[in-house]
């Protein structure tokens, strides 16, 4: 999104979702957008990201029809929900059931396919097709990976011919999961303290180690080391497990053992914070006119206070910028920075000069 907005020179709204008290984000609201709507009348696409990394889905069919009433088109990065169609418990809440314009899915997220393997659909009187394949012939290959190809049919099959018996054992281990591990008492798990009010996909396996002497980052390197489960991410306050159709009975036994004596080791403080900053930087210039800026300077995080980044700041996973060009540094981002930075969790920058940031004085 962001090379679009460099390459065509936009301007980003932001939706900004509410975050909880352990810093997840939580879905974008129904009326956020509305507002958004009425308050920037030359908005020409809503772009939503559901599931999120965490697994919190949005309601993508209410968001669409208020969208569609200005006919402005939807898409959606459910890059972690391909398999949302294939689920049961989930289908209904699948971007392209709910009425989105463009949703873009990667397959090897959370179906059994090689890395690599996406698909666009496109789905709307809103959106121009061809427009889209002159755009596609321009950033992709000439060459196509038959290889990657194969994957996606091989995996089409194995949805089409066993994926309803798959996703039935799934959701089975999911619940057994869920329910063992009701009993743990200080790790905690999203999926068993989620709002009923919430949207969750409980196959990604959030495990919050907040309020505990122990960081996302310290947790996972426990398991990572001591019991050879390598998670997904990690963060100051949690983790995230990954699990999908092709995880074994034992793969969920070996994590719910692993998490138990884990949580009989741990302690209770009070010492984590929130994982992400809540407001969005104050913003002096455009990240174009930012990124074109001549005048320069490299200068250590803890003097940018008020200065003005020239590059993009963020952490990996997920790679949402912390702060983005154009965006001024303020006390309560440089702290943030230092702190994943204390919590060995890597901060990145677009000039890999972390933690020297290049900053803009015209």
């Amino acid at each position: 999104m962001y090379n679009a907005i460099e390459l065509n020179f936009l301007e980003p709204i932001y939706l900004k979702p509410n975050i909880n008290q352990y810093g997840i984000e939580e879905e974008i609201s129904v009326e956020e957008i509305q507002t958004k709507i009425e308050q920037n009348q030359d908005i020409k696409l809503v772009v939503i990201t559901s599931p999120t990394y965490e697994g919190v889905i949005s309601n993508i069919k209410e968001i669409a029809k208020i969208a569609h009433k200005y006919s402005i088109p939807v898409l959606v990065d459910e890059a972690h929900g391909a398999h949302l169609n294939f689920d049961e418990n989930l289908k209904q809440y699948e971007a392209l059931n709910s009425g989105a314009d463009i949703v873009i899915q990667s397959l090897h997220k959370t179906l059994p396919a090689l890395t690599q393997t996406a698909i666009m659909h496109i789905n709307s009187e809103f959106v121009d097709e061809k427009k889209i394949e002159t755009q596609l012939a321009i950033f992709e290959t000439s060459s196509p990976s038959y290889i990657l190809m194969s994957s996606i049919e091989e995996c089409l099959n194995i949805l089409e011919n066993q994926g309803k018996e798959l996703f039935e054992e799934y959701n089975k281990r999911l619940e057994e999961f869920y329910e063992e591990t009701k009993s743990l008492k200080k790790l905690k798990i999203l999926g068993n303290i989620v709002s009923d009010k919430l949207i969750y996909d409980k196959g990604k396996i959030v495990v919050i180690t907040k309020n505990t002497n122990i960081t996302g980052k310290e947790l996972a390197n426990i398991l990572r080391n001591k019991y050879k489960i390598e998670v997904e991410m990690s963060s100051i306050n949690y983790i995230i497990a990954m699990t999908s159709v092709c995880d074994s009975e034992e793969n969920f036994k070996r994590l719910i053992t692993a998490l138990k004596d884990i949580d009989n080791q741990v302690e209770h403080t009070k010492t984590n914070e929130i994982d992400y900053i809540v407001n969005i930087p104050e913003k002096a210039m455009s990240i174009n006119h930012a990124i074109f800026a001549e005048k320069s300077e490299l200068i250590n995080i803890e003097d940018v206070r008020n200065k003005i980044s020239k590059e993009y700041v963020w952490v990996y996973p997920p790679g949402i910028p912390l702060i983005t060009p154009g965006e001024i540094f303020d006390q309560t981002i440089i702290d943030k920075l230092l702190q994943f930075e204390a919590s060995n969790i890597e901060v990145r920058t677009s000039s890999e000069n972390f933690p020297n940031i290049i900053v803009t004085t015209d």
